[in-house]
């Protein structure tokens, strides 16, 4: 071997060292502490699995479940709920024919957080079978799976957008005419969305007088509600607990949220402009369901309906005791939305 190959046959060593070295100081830098690595060796972190739904919820292995803030009578008696959020998804699975039973629950239950969920029905009727709970923004998907490829077929031939969930279908082609029922699908539904449910907010929650200065028409919000008293009290926080201290923790975390909503659109809350808002989109509603039956001319009732329904359900619902009825006011006022809930009602409840 030459002696230039020597001394890189000793060179190599000595770099490996170095390199070994300098590896090693790396390791005393970032080591775990000996006692704190001790307790982990003792105590490792253990990642468990999402929590399955509580054993004491009723079982229907063999039904569709849907869990939603009813009372205990309604859903016995398979009435619609007060909450417009369940009222929606409980209205359109009964639109598609899909059997399901109701079940009182609240938020607290719900593996999202928030109501309602679905519980599909185990396959094979095993109550062996792990069931997934579906939120309600997957409702609408399952449901299209739940009605069979059948369907799913029809509505691809029609060619027509699926104006029931808002969606255009799955044509790889998109006429203009699909595009502007779509477009004016989510303008509608953003009244809803907001206008609507603003005031709907406000008129359950806040008990609002108007302030000296009338050009301004400023509002303060106290903490007394006669709405608050006679429907949101009895219906979501006396049928949740018997406590009275917590009572009042939920009734105030219930306002606290309601405002914090109202002020993410708004640095002001001011009730009356709300109000205002919700008679102009309810009078939009009104013009777009002109003398048909079902909105955007649909044959049957389909998502788009189901939304407008739980609003207009709840307020013209004389079984709530409603006290302040501003909303209901000029709901009342458009004879079709008035008759389109009434049908809704004789046909599915």
């Amino acid at each position: 071997m030459t002696e230039d190959g020597n001394v890189a046959h000793e060179n190599k060593p000595r770099s490996s060292q170095n390199q070994a070295s300098s590896q090693s100081q790396l390791r005393q830098w970032f080591a775990t502490p000996a006692p704190i690595k001790r307790l982990f060796d003792r105590f490792p972190l253990v990642t468990y699995p999402s929590n399955e739904l509580p054993h004491r919820i009723p079982r229907y292995p063999d039904k569709h479940v849907l869990y939603a803030f009813f009372t205990e009578d309604g859903a016995r008696n398979d009435a619609a709920s007060f909450n417009p959020g369940c009222l929606k998804w409980q209205a359109y699975l009964k639109f598609l024919r899909i059997p399901f039973v109701t079940v009182p629950s609240n938020n607290h239950a719900s593996p999202s957080g928030a109501l309602p969920f679905l519980l599909p029905a185990s396959v094979g009727s095993s109550a062996s079978v792990t069931t997934t709970a579906i939120p309600s923004s997957r409702i609408q998907r399952w449901s299209r799976d739940v009605l069979g490829q059948k369907q799913e077929n029809v509505r691809h031939s029609k060619g027509h957008q699926d104006v029931h969930g808002g969606q255009m279908d799955g044509n790889e082609a998109v006429d203009s005419e699909d595009l502007e029922k779509h477009m004016r699908y989510e303008a509608y539904l953003a009244l809803l969305d907001h206008r609507i449910r603003n005031a709907y907010v406000s008129l359950l929650v806040f008990w609002c007088m108007p302030q000296p200065d009338p050009p301004l028409q400023l509002y303060s919000l106290y903490l007394s509600s006669s709405n608050f008293a006679s429907i949101a009290q009895p219906l979501y926080i006396d049928s949740t607990t018997s406590n009275t201290l917590v009572r009042l923790a939920l009734a105030h975390q219930l306002r606290a949220a309601a405002q914090s909503e109202l002020l993410k659109q708004s640095a002001t809350i001011d009730v009356q402009a709300i109000y205002n808002e919700s008679d102009k989109a309810f009078e939009a509603l009104s013009e777009l369901l002109g003398e048909e039956e079902n909105f955007f001319r649909e044959a049957r009732p389909g998502l788009f309906d189901a939304s407008v329904f739980a609003y207009t359900n709840i307020l013209l619902d004389e079984g709530l005791e409603w006290k302040d009825k501003r909303i209901h006011e000029g709901l009342q006022k458009c004879e079709n939305l008035v008759a389109h809930r009434r049908r809704i009602v004789k046909a599915y409840f």
